[in-house]
């Protein structure tokens, strides 16, 4: 029966005492786990499988992470089997790793860095580097290469420098040399390639981290490659031997799946991208006269209208001209049965550019000429004149091939230029209106730039944030606003390309949903969201649509059903202030599913010793350290490592009992001699000796004996090469008839099932062998 206290009482506890009220308990994060199986192998396994381990990371919390797997004993990795989530990077040894410097939502996510603006100042290349070559690393950092022009074979002239420190890349010291033999880039003066006085590079369609170059060596002139991603040298193949009239050619342009340079002589060389292979039938015939400055192509190339027009001067003297190719009947264009002139005599070019009308259609080709007097001269495809094109500039002002920026109908090229009057400028020709760019003096300094002096040779155009990348004689990298000419663009972006599908490699099938998009590490008051874009599109380039950044710098994704897509944002910045310091904002792209996972491949030993093999997984990210599941497979051995167990069954042949029993000197024979066992009565002494000939060990081992139960012994184990000797006997009273007695072994191999060896008998004689 439960009391109650007394009102009064309650009371004056309650005055006594002060009630304070629950505090709840903070929710804790989970734990980060790890999930371990393996694919591939039946339990038993068999020596020679091949294992497919698979780990698995719930839980993962945000910030860096790793996951360390130990080979287990009896087993080696197989060498390229390891595969890791996006954004992840896997080490092949033992143990294998996987790790991440900045796990986000549970490790579903794949990230990259978001390109700072390019400081002007501190951006030296550390020499004339002509025009910049944009890469992007897995993670999103943006390098500048650049290649020396006109210097010798041997000159080291490559130069890499990371957007995102405005320093050289790590990898140094540079510049390096260019080589005809694929590998490694090298250092010092051991190139065999030298550079041409206006480089055109063309990326291989399949592979934009390889760039083809025109390069000319010792003994011939072809396309070079270089590997930026790797980074190294891809090869060289020659098209025209090097004579007096064929020393060099200009840049490299592509027209369908083959690249098209000319050689001084003017004939027209030709390579197949997809076979690295010449063109048949090339070199062509030539299209312009032989053109030198100084040993070099004087005259740059250009393409319209699947046609390729070639310009060609000598400097001081001559007339500058143009000529027009047709690689579908690889000879002269309809319309230009000789090439056309460009400009008086004495003016030269470095410059050949494409005609767009005011809609963006490709209309035909033009080239400015510098000297006394600067003409800019176009022509239409068919070779009649064509009116347009960037317009008179000052005398002796050198123009270089623009960079040509599309907006949807929209088409500008942005032509560098220097000497005469300049430093170093840009001027923007918007073929949409026919005139200047809209916005932009007619002649872009730099003034923020190395004090003006930049000597524009070309840009380069960086989509995702929107800027041209820019670099001169005077080797200084700079950034420029293509909408307002400032320097430096205050812009940044990011592309990211994520297919959840990557991010498992178990084989089976995985639900998965896109979340959101997120700036991480911007400060959302330093982005103009309203004059920023965000695209999408999914693995067939189709655009998908997206409702743009929220004002907390979020891209809502759910809805979104491609399989794979790529979002590239280009950000206008207010200011500068997220970058430096140590902070490296990035874009990143999320999904719901599940967990992320490591997969690796290790082939089980053949040795007869290995008997199971097993895996644990570890990890460690910023909750601490943890663990996976250990998984086991026993072994089963194959026919080459079942054991080989004999049984011999003796009796003794020896007058005196002591002899017989366990340890006695017998003799032990397989029949016992007449009179031993006499002829009415006496013991037959039993030796039954099971030995594990084979290579592995039998456990749960028994003698088996259907006559005499003393017989029957064990359980026992047995090491390869070891013997276990049973010794037992039989009282044979009033025994007239021989006893034959048979004995055998049944066991059962480590990782194999119960088996059985063969039977071994031995006799005991009485009166009847006496008889017989």
């Amino acid at each position: 029966m439960r009391r109650r206290l007394p009102a009064m009482v309650l009371a004056g506890v309650l005055a006594g005492s002060t009630l304070t009220a629950a505090v709840p308990v903070a929710a804790q994060p989970p734990v980060s786990t790890l999930t371990k199986s393996v694919q591939g192998v039946s339990d038993p396994a068999s020596h020679g499988d091949v294992a497919s381990w698979v780990v698995s990371y719930p839980n993962g919390a945000n910030g860096a992470a790793s996951i360390t797997d130990p080979i287990g004993a009896g087993q080696t990795l197989l060498a390229g089997s390891l595969q890791v989530p996006p954004g992840w990077t896997g080490t092949e040894g033992n143990p294998v790793t996987a790790t991440h410097p900045d796990v986000r939502n549970g490790g579903k996510s794949f990230s990259s860095v978001l390109t700072p603006p390019v400081r002007a100042s501190a951006s030296s290349t550390g020499g004339d580097g002509f025009i910049p070559m944009l890469h992007r690393t897995p993670d999103g950092r943006l390098q500048a290469w650049n290649v020396y022009h006109h210097l010798g074979l041997t000159d080291p002239k490559l130069v890499c420098t990371d957007l995102a420190t405005s320093s050289l890349c790590a990898g140094g010291p540079w510049p390096k040399p260019l080589n005809t033999a694929p590998g490694p880039l090298g250092t010092g003066y051991t190139g065999d390639i030298s550079s041409p006085l206006a480089p055109q590079y063309v990326r291989d369609p399949a592979n934009p981290a390889r760039v083809y170059y025109s390069a000319t060596t010792a003994s011939s002139i072809g396309v070079g490659c270089l590997d930026l991603a790797a980074p190294g040298n891809c090869g060289y193949w020659p098209l025209m031997n090097r004579t007096g009239q064929t020393f060099e050619m200009a840049g490299l342009v592509q027209v369908g799946g083959n690249l098209y340079g000319v050689a001084n002589s003017g004939h027209v060389v030709c390579w197949t991208t997809a076979t690295q292979s010449p063109c048949g039938g090339q070199p062509y015939a030539p299209i312009v006269p032989f053109t030198d400055h100084g040993g070099y192509y004087l005259g740059a190339l250009a393409v319209a209208g699947g046609k390729l027009f070639a310009s060609s001067s000598l400097y001081g003297s001559g007339v500058p001209m143009m000529g027009c190719f047709d690689p579908g009947t690889t000879s002269a264009c309809a319309g230009w049965p000789a090439p056309k002139t460009l400009g008086p005599p004495a003016n030269y070019t470095y410059n050949a550019y494409t005609a767009y009308s005011t809609t963006g259609e490709e209309t035909g080709a033009c080239a400015s000429t510098s000297g006394a007097t600067n003409v800019t001269t176009c022509y239409a495809i068919d070779g009649s004149p064509l009116s347009g094109g960037m317009g008179a500039l000052e005398s002796h002002t050198w123009v270089f091939t623009p960079e040509v920026v599309r907006t949807g109908d929209r088409v500008r090229s942005y032509f560098g230029i220097w000497s005469g009057p300049y430093v170093g400028a840009t001027v923007c020709h918007d073929w949409s209106t026919g005139t200047s760019c809209a916005g932009m003096p007619s002649r872009i300094t730099h003034p923020t730039v190395n004090n003006g002096i930049t000597r524009d040779y070309g840009y380069a155009y960086d989509a995702p944030t929107g800027c041209l990348l820019g670099l001169g004689d005077a080797g200084v990298l700079f950034s420029l606003d293509p909408d307002t000419g400032a320097s430096p663009c205050v812009r940044s972006g990011a592309s990211v390309s994520l297919n959840p599908s990557q991010f498992y490699c178990d084989g089976q099938p995985h639900t998965t949903t896109y979340s959101k998009a997120r700036l991480i590490g911007m400060t959302p008051a330093n982005v103009n969201f309203g004059a920023s874009t965000v695209k999408a599109v999914d693995g067939g380039g189709n655009p998908v649509a997206t409702p743009g950044f929220a004002l907390d710098g979020t891209v809502d994704l759910t809805g979104v059903t491609a399989g794979s897509l790529t979002l590239t944002a280009s950000l206008v910045l207010n200011n500068a202030a997220d970058f430096g310091g140590g902070n490296q904002p990035s874009l990143a792209v999320e999904f719901n599913g599940d967990p992320p996972q490591m997969c690796f491949r290790t082939t089980i030993s053949a040795e007869c010793a290995v008997t199971s093999v097993a895996n644990t997984a570890n990890g460690t990210d910023a909750t601490g350290g943890f663990s996976s599941n250990t998984v086991t497979r026993q072994v089963a051995p194959g026919t080459a490592c079942l054991p080989n167990v004999l049984v011999n069954k003796e009796i003794c042949g020896s007058y005196t009992p002591a002899n017989c029993k366990a340890g006695g000197s017998g003799p032990w024979v397989k029949q016992a001699p007449v009179g031993v066992l006499g002829l009415l009565n006496a013991t037959a002494y039993w030796r039954v000796t099971v030995t594990n000939n084979g290579p592995i060990p039998i456990v749960d081992a028994y003698v088996v004996d259907d006559v005499e139960p003393a017989c029957r012994t064990g359980p026992f184990t047995l090491q390869p090469g070891e013997s276990n000797v049973v010794h037992c006997s039989t009282y044979a009273l009033l025994s007239l008839f021989p006893l034959t007695n048979k004995a055998k072994a049944k066991y059962t191999p480590v990782g194999a099932g119960r088996l059985y060896s063969e039977w071994s008998s031995a006799k005991a004689c009485s009166l009847l062998c006496v008889l017989g």
